[in-house]
């Protein structure tokens, strides 16, 4: 017999030792950075939850105890309805929270673009043009019909 025949054969090892490896990490990252945070469902009510002890704990001296009561009534309602949707549907509000990471990611690409065409445009007005009277050339981005219609221009579109 040889050695490697000699051992029991463990076909989860490597996937134990993975997994150890993984859980290790996950560990030493949670105690160089604090907390990750959840699902966007989890963090959802911790938003509620956070609202709800903010505005439950604000003096109300202007209302009055029968405001201030009024006030954690609508709270508790809020709560108890916003609950059973979030645990119903957690996925979606993964998804919600994706989407608006797709938004904001293709605002901010248009806010660049933007920038980018003006600052091209006072740098070319610094530069004194070498063109002569109204010639313009194709893509010239000083040219204000690359900007599309203007709001009282009439576009026909048949």
């Amino acid at each position: 017999m040889s050695e490697a025949t000699d051992r029991p054969v463990d076909d989860d090892a490597w996937a134990r030792a993975c997994a150890e490896d993984l859980e290790a990490e996950k560990a030493r990252r949670r105690a160089q950075y604090g907390p990750q945070p959840g699902t966007a469902a989890e963090e959802l009510r911790k938003l509620i939850d956070a609202v709800a002890d903010k505005l439950a704990s604000l003096p109300s001296p202007l209302f009055g105890a029968a405001a201030q009561d009024t006030v954690q009534q609508i709270v508790k309602q809020a709560k108890s309805a916003a609950q059973p949707v979030i645990e119903r549907n957690p996925d979606v509000f993964d998804h919600l929270a994706a989407a608006g990471g797709e938004l904001l990611a293709a605002y901010r690409s248009a806010v660049e673009g933007q920038e980018r065409r003006w600052t091209r445009r006072a740098e070319d007005a610094d530069v004194p043009e070498e063109r002569t009277g109204t010639e313009k050339r194709a893509g010239d981005p000083t040219d204000p019909r690359d900007e599309g219609p203007e709001t009282g221009q009439h576009i026909d579109l048949d």
